[in-house]
């Protein structure tokens, strides 16, 4: 429960602050900026790391967490709840911003710029990077815990930052589920399974290529 609850309030913690820099942006007219709700993504980021990285691992995305359970760090019951909690917690989040900005018809919703095959293959290829980052910092020499929560937040602000513009940068279906329901705009809900089966491939990929590699490194 406690790890749950940690993950309710992490995954909060991501949509409120990083859709609600996006929804602040809309209404402010721009002041917040493109580079700002990418930052904004970023150092939330590096806080619930550090907030709750000792409690629950900090996954705050679906899709860390089933990429975790499929490389058997892991079970299937403890991924479950994970799961249900983080939902939960970007559903809580958006349902806020909505009572907070009733003026605004968007909640910072992902959708498509281009094709929905481009922002499919996007968000597959920024998870994959995630997610690669993340199995490094996680695992081996304990110093490592000291710098995974700057290596894992400067990933998300960077490729928020230039991939922004396009797909959305999600990497994450909770964040994206989340305000699409909210707002019941059917446009938006019918993209979202390539925000849901992008970043859970891309994650599930870099599990196997980062175990192949240091299987290659440990067995030359």
């Amino acid at each position: 429960m406690k790890k749950a609850t940690a993950e309710f309030i992490g995954t909060f913690a991501l949509v409120f602050c990083g859709t609600g820099a996006i929804v602040i942006d809309k209404v402010s007219g721009g002041g917040v900026s493109h580079v700002g709700v990418a930052i904004t993504f970023g150092l939330i980021v590096l806080a619930m790391i550090y907030a709750l990285g000792d409690i629950s691992g900090a996954h705050i995305n679906p899709a860390v967490t089933i990429a975790f359970t499929i490389a058997g760090r892991m079970k299937g019951k403890e991924a479950v709840a994970y799961i249900a909690s983080q939902l939960l917690g970007a559903l809580l989040a958006s349902l806020c911003l909505r009572l907070m900005f009733m003026q605004s018809p968007m909640l910072g919703e992902t959708m498509p710029a281009g094709s929905q095959m481009q922002s499919f293959i996007l968000e597959t290829i920024l998870t994959f990077f995630l997610m690669f980052v993340i199995m490094a910092v996680s695992s081996g020499a304990k110093e490592k815990g000291i710098t995974a929560g700057i290596a894992v937040a400067s990933v998300v602000g960077l490729e928020a930052m230039f991939a922004g513009p396009i797909c959305g940068a999600s990497m994450n279906p909770a964040r994206s589920l989340a305000p699409a329901i909210v707002s019941c705009n059917l446009e938006i809900i019918e993209t979202q399974w390539l925000y849901i089966a992008g970043p859970i491939i891309g994650a599930c990929v870099a599990v196997w290529a980062y175990k192949y590699i240091n299987a290659q490194i440990l067995n030359p």
